[in-house]
């Protein structure tokens, strides 16, 4: 037993911490192979970056709840098939739109971690401020060797009047217990970031958090590659991820065009070589 549960974590740990490019809203592995196979062809052999499957899921569809999300997001059954290669970084984004915190959070995040199967690479969490102590039982009580990422979403951001320190100082309490943080005052709306004033978020922890993974989001996709250029240039090896910009509607209620999310993993890659 000892032995299997060893095989199992040596074979789920090559993703440790590379850096990603990334598209939300996968619903078929049809669509995993496709962006897999545009990736593989233009990706440089030496980047180390590995293509982000990103699969939403939220309390509501968990517990079959009435959501406005319910046909937009797949069927929980349905994403360990989503998560079938062994060459994509799968992430599961759990998300929680209510206001008010989920008391049965640890329940909830183990039993959603089930359904990403054995091939889930990471959790990311969309809530504003979670518990931690709530996502490191989870994490542990799941028994995978999984990454979690917490998203500081634009709610984040206002909790900490986007101040800086006050969100380092925030961050601090889930040290060692989320590997990254994905800055994205977005939130899958498509609304473009302003990298010159994410910049200083992203120095203030990299110097204080140096081992914490960065992600940014906002506003990404074939036409707008263009605004990661500043904080390539700082940070070359900075994660990303793509979601309401890669529909021609912008709204993230509507399918992928899969046309243009190949266009924005081109340019993506050509942009982080």
């Amino acid at each position: 037993m000892v032995l299997l549960t060893n095989l199992f974590l040596s074979s789920n740990v090559w993703f440790r911490m590379k850096p990603y490019i990334g598209i939300t809203d996968f619903t078929s592995f049809q669509q995993v192979e496709r962006m897999l196979k545009i990736f593989n062809e233009n990706n440089a052999p030496d980047s180390g970056r590995v293509l982000h499957v990103g699969v939403m899921m939220s309390r509501r569809t968990l517990l079959g709840l009435r959501t406005k999300w319910a046909e937009a997001f797949p069927y929980k059954e349905a994403i360990a098939s989503i998560f079938s290669s062994s060459e994509t970084y799968n992430c599961l984004h759990y998300a929680d739109y209510d206001k008010v915190p989920d008391p049965n959070l640890v329940v909830n995040l183990f039993e959603a971690i089930s359904y990403g199967g054995e091939r889930i690479s990471a959790l990311q969490l969309d809530i504003p401020w979670p518990d931690p102590s709530a996502i490191a039982y989870a994490k542990k009580k799941c028994g995978k060797n999984l990454e979690v990422i917490l998203q500081i979403g634009r709610r984040c951001f206002e909790m900490v009047d986007n101040n800086k320190k006050l969100l380092t100082s925030r961050i601090l309490d889930y040290y060692g217990i989320v590997d990254r943080v994905l800055l994205d005052k977005s939130c899958g709306e498509g609304l473009p970031m302003d990298p010159l004033k994410l910049l200083p978020f992203i120095r203030y922890i990299n110097e204080r958090l140096p081992r914490l993974g960065i992600v940014v989001a906002g506003g990404l996709g074939p036409r707008t590659m263009h605004l990661l250029v500043p904080i390539v240039a700082e940070y070359p090896k900075i994660s990303i991820d793509a979601q309401g910009q890669l529909r021609l509607s912008g709204n993230a209620m509507d399918p992928v065009d899969w046309d243009l999310a190949a266009v924005y993993l081109i340019k993506a890659l050509q942009v982080l070589r």
